[in-house]
């Protein structure tokens, strides 16, 4: 176990319990009435559920960013939470009331986009080049993705399909229940396997492309792992909470300086990172003083959107 996979293992063990705590009625477990059934039944799952979103999220981000050897790369900004999100609104449009269905349009949503990108990516040898035609390419599939799920929304049947779409693409884990966590758990679970296993073949490709082929890493093989590691991480998490950003965007760079830099050693501490990142600031929201409480996705997007400016302006710098 590395340094940053046990550093972030330990604190997430800590905020875990203290998240059950958490919230706009803060929970004694000698004086709340039923205390223990709000805290199985509410806050429980709504923490696992954080875990495993942020968990997938986070070791999307750090393999994206090894593979397009960009470190702008995220799902959010690249399209494949847009494009997931397209799938889900879709089923979603056109009747579909089966979580199941759901959940298969928004992972082909999420496999489609990263798959996409993958093919733009394959055509750039020259990663200097890449870095701008990759950030180009997936805000254009996210741009693409937003329309369409725009469309589809001002073209709602009715009213209340319009709110609640609309509503559900901000990202949010309330009202969430085990139901939610047995769908996602596994597929999330899986599609982080898939990316660990890509690893050392996101190690070589750093080395370049005919490198990699040298040591005998196999295109094909590679991208299908990435679309299918990818998909299943931000589909399954679009599915059950809607789009949640900048995860797999801060995470790498707050973990990277703890690591040796290679992308295999990144993938399980982002994985933890953004398991933490999205507890706690799920529970931020909980126990801010509002009306109503703030959405998930609402928050890391204000926290995410001056990170990737502080980004840009390093990597601007770097540049002259």
């Amino acid at each position: 176990m590395t340094r940053a996979t046990l550093i972030f293992a330990m604190l997430l063990a800590i905020a875990i319990p203290l998240s059950l705590l958490a919230g706009r009625v803060w929970i004694d477990l000698e004086t709340t009435p039923n205390a223990a059934l709000i805290l199985a039944e509410l806050r429980l799952p709504r923490a696992v559920l954080a875990v495993v979103i942020g968990g997938g999220l986070g070791a999307a981000g750090a393999a994206m960013q090894g593979y397009l050897r960009n470190p702008l790369a995220d799902p959010g900004l690249f399209g494949i939470a847009p494009g997931a999100a397209l799938g889900a609104v879709l089923a979603i449009y056109f009747g579909t009331a089966s979580t199941v269905l759901l959940t298969g349009s928004a992972l082909a949503g999420a496999c489609g986009a990263m798959a996409l990108l993958a093919l733009i990516a394959g055509r750039t040898a020259n990663p200097a080049h890449g870095i701008a035609l990759f950030t180009l390419a997936g805000m254009m599939i996210a741009s693409l993705a937003g329309a369409l799920t725009s469309l589809a929304i001002s073209l709602a049947p009715n009213a209340f399909a319009m709110s609640s779409i609309v509503v559900w693409l901000m990202g949010a884990l309330t009202d969430r229940s085990w139901d939610d966590v047995t769908l996602a758990a596994p597929l999330t679970l899986a599609g982080v396997l898939v990316l660990w296993r890509a690893g050392r073949a996101l190690d070589a490709l750093t080395l370049g492309e005919e490198a990699a082929r040298s040591l005998g890493v196999n295109p094909r093989a590679l991208m299908g792992m990435m679309v299918l590691g990818t998909g299943l991480t931000v589909g399954s998490g679009v599915a059950v909470a809607g789009i949640i950003g900048f995860v797999g965007l801060i995470v790498p760079h707050l973990v990277r300086p703890l690591t040796d830099k290679r992308p295999s050693s990144l993938i399980v501490p982002s994985a933890l990172a953004g398991a933490l990142l999205v507890l706690v600031a799920d529970v931020l929201c909980r126990i801010l003083p509002l009306v109503t409480e703030l959405r998930l996705g609402i928050a890391l997007s204000l926290i995410g959107a001056p990170f990737f400016l502080w980004l840009l302006l390093r990597m601007r710098r770097g540049l002259t």
